[in-house]
């Protein structure tokens, strides 16, 4: 719709307040919040509970440098990565990858594995 034009065909602001007060008065410009039409005849419960939880064991945490600076003074070796897990028992695994310089059977056989 085009703004309404005064006495000689140009735009007119006072008639475009007056407009603009007469639609806030009567709350025009607020939007009217329709039903929302339900399409199906059986009714479902949302399902937003959230439940706080309740974990079955603790939380085994710490950062890798602690498993790194253990390896190195166990057993006097170097690593280069680790990484970690915890098993479906609840027991946490680490494996450590060792630098160049060291060999694993070595390693191994200064441990006690092999």
């Amino acid at each position: 719709m085009a703004p309404p034009k005064g006495p000689a065909g140009k735009f007119d602001p006072k008639a475009k307040a007056a407009k603009a007060a007469k639609a806030l008065k009567t709350n025009a410009h607020l939007k009217k919040k329709t039903q929302k039409v339900r399409t199906s005849i059986t009714f479902h419960r949302p399902k937003n509970l959230k439940r706080a939880r309740t974990p079955k064991y603790p939380k085994l945490s710490a950062p890798h440098n602690h498993y790194e600076d253990a390896v190195k003074k166990m057993y006097d070796i170097q690593t280069k990565k680790v990484n970690t897990l915890i098993t479906p028992k609840g027991q946490k695994k680490t494996y450590v990858r060792l630098t160049a310089d060291y060999d694993a059977l070595d390693v191994a056989n200064k441990i006690g594995i092999i």
